[in-house]
């Protein structure tokens, strides 16, 4: 069951991320958005349980799961704004 409310959070969390965090560089799809959001909530979850925020099988809260999916737009829009300036 932590994996799915895994995925929920970071579901809304991607949308959350979007919208504080709207961009050139960002993915304008709806699912990317929301895949990267997914991302970041695991991000989080992992870094969380790393630093000794989250126990074993715990998983991020809303809050991380933004923190985190904003952290993998960021980094999303670093490596597509080289690829559009490369083209």
């Amino acid at each position: 069951m932590g994996i799915l409310w895994t995925i929920i959070i970071g579901f809304i969390a991607g949308v959350i991320a979007k919208f504080i965090m709207p961009g050139d560089n960002e993915p304008s799809g709806f699912i990317l958005t929301t895949i990267l959001g997914i991302v970041g909530a695991f991000v989080a979850t992992y870094l969380g349980q790393a630093l000794g925020w989250y126990q074993p099988g715990e998983g991020a809260g809303l809050i991380g799961a933004v923190v985190g999916a904003i952290i993998v737009l960021f980094v999303y829009g670093l490596f597509a704004g080289r690829q559009r300036r490369a083209i």
